[in-house]
């Protein structure tokens, strides 16, 4: 394929990761709202209109300032409020309602792979015009899908992941595990800086993406 410029890039990206910031944070909010808390739809958050859902630096700044010095983005959005006081069991149904984020990511893959692969039948049908950005933005929809999902499944506060582990620790232990939520985001920017989020988690965004090639018949 070709390089795409910044601008490109840019009309490529825009849908895939508004849909899996969006979907991710309504998916939390629904399964929320099926063990009893109301906390997201009495806030309006449960709904797939983005604006309700973008942070200016994770969901815009973010993303364009790593699509400007790479090909591999990731970004965050406004995290749907939860009350786990209100639900039926809260430490199970809290880690389920984590589980949700990702969980739909990775269906999205799947979904956004579908798109690329329609996009290569019309690029094979000579409709190119149709079939190049379809196929341009499925890639990426897998990517950035496979990328969150991984991501929110370590289990660091305050990503998912670190939601999913608590019904397994003993209450004093995740009472201690949950202080560091304020820490959590200084803790991910040194394991990018230092390499290390990246050897942890590409060999899993590569396992993922090529699954969904692999369904599909995507190089």
């Amino acid at each position: 394929m070709l390089e795409l410029s910044l601008i490109q890039k840019v009309v490529v990206w825009a849908l895939p990761v508004l849909f899996a910031i969006t979907i991710h944070e309504v998916a939390h909010g629904w399964v929320a709202s099926f063990f009893g808390d109301q906390t997201a739809r009495l806030s309006g958050r449960l709904t797939l209109n983005p604006i309700k859902h973008i942070d200016p630096v994770g969901t815009v700044l973010l993303p364009i300032l790593m699509l400007m010095i790479s090909n591999f983005i990731f970004g965050w959005a406004k995290p749907v409020p939860v009350d786990s006081r209100n639900l039926h069991h809260p430490r199970r149904d809290m880690a389920l309602v984590a589980l949700a984020g990702p969980l739909a990511n990775i269906v999205m893959a799947f979904c956004w792979g579908g798109i690329a692969k329609l996009g290569t039948f019309a690029i094979d049908g000579g409709n190119g015009w149709l079939g190049m950005p379809l196929t341009y933005m499925g890639g990426a929809g897998i990517m950035i899908n496979a990328v969150l999902a991984v991501l929110n499944f370590i289990p660091l506060p305050p990503l998912d992941g670190s939601k999913m582990i608590m019904p397994f620790l003993p209450r004093r232990a995740a009472y201690y595990f949950d202080q560091l939520e304020p820490y959590g985001f200084f803790i991910l920017i040194l394991l990018m800086v230092t390499g290390v989020l990246n050897s942890m988690m590409m060999p899993v965004v590569f396992l993922l993406m090529n699954s969904v090639g692999g369904v599909f018949g995507l190089a």
